[in-house]
């Protein structure tokens, strides 16, 4: 069998001994030393550039080995600027920061993006409400899927989503960085091999949200954002920056308090610390048996 690497390595000696000079092929374009041929790696687009993606995901995506990524998209033009910025200081990579470069490496419609055929995969890390439908776009598209917490609002949006996971056999994940966090490691650890006895009761909660988005007189849109792509698959309302987010600001934005976005601290923190609380239980793939809830 002829794999690819091995087509492209004849095809390289082929031509140049064909026109009678010598060809070096570089290590690092073969996987050499311990790295990952370009031809191997997996191309990344990063659709949504908020304060996740640019303290967490985009850095660590961008100097991943065996990823490349290839695209960054988000509805604010500052936020595609930014991200920008941010390659340039931190990519390690200079050929994938060529290919950033280009023309065509940004943009604020994520349906330019999960169409290039040049993307493998998305991180998706954009406002709650609207996970589900740029999830389903990409898998449809033939592109593999990593997605914020939390994965959808409401059961119905979640089954329509593994759903069409599992129609277009694509691969589908969604990170919480809890799990990685030693102490937390240590704490199931502990619990699921009886230091602390026999459980008896487990109770979680969340921190209050600080965050608020009272009644604003509407405002005109901002030139550097797409608003009617930001509320996209929600009911439409008129534009106020308490809504959306500060401008040029990273604090928790004004969409987190309402429902048409998000379903509030209890699917934010509370992805977090429920999944460790069933982690520690040794009952993660299972469902809660009975719920009861209260609120103002």
């Amino acid at each position: 069998m002829l794999n690819r690497r091995r087509f492209l390595n004849r095809m390289a000696a082929a031509s140049a001994a064909a026109i009678g000079v010598p060809h070096i092929v570089p290590g690092s374009a073969l996987g050499a030393d311990g790295g990952v041929a370009p031809s191997n790696r997996i191309h990344v687009a990063m659709i949504g550039l908020g304060r996740q993606t640019m303290a967490f995901n985009l850095p660590f995506f961008v100097n991943e080995p065996d990823a490349q990524v290839v695209a960054v998209c988000d509805v604010d033009a500052w936020r595609l600027e930014l991200a920008s910025d941010r390659l340039e200081r931190t990519c390690r990579d200079k050929e994938a920061l060529n290919e950033l470069r280009r023309k065509g490496s940004r943009s604020n419609d994520y349906r330019e993006v999960i169409a290039r055929s040049d993307v493998d995969a998305v991180m998706v890390a954009t406002t709650d409400h609207s996970h589900v439908p740029i999830s389903i776009a990409a898998v449809q598209a033939g592109k593999d899927v990593c997605c914020e917490k939390p994965i959808a609002r409401t059961i119905e949006e979640g089954r329509r989503l593994a759903d069409a996971v599992a129609k277009h056999k694509r691969v589908f994940r969604t990170d919480s960085e809890f799990r990685s966090i030693p102490h937390l490691h240590r704490a199931v650890e502990l619990v699921r091999n009886g230091f602390i006895g026999q459980i008896k009761s487990i109770q979680t909660s969340v921190p209050v949200g600080k965050q608020s988005s009272p009644p604003n007189t509407p405002m005109p849109v901002p030139e550097n954002l797409d608003y009617d792509l930001w509320q996209r698959g929600a009911r439409k309302h008129p534009y106020t920056k308490a809504r959306v987010h500060p401008n040029k600001g990273w604090s928790r934005p004004g969409w987190m308090s309402i429902l048409d976005y998000c379903n509030g601290m209890i699917t934010n923190w509370g992805a977090h610390l429920n999944d460790i609380a069933q982690w520690g239980n040794d009952s993660e793939r299972t469902g809660p048996v009975e719920i009861s809830g209260r609120g103002s």
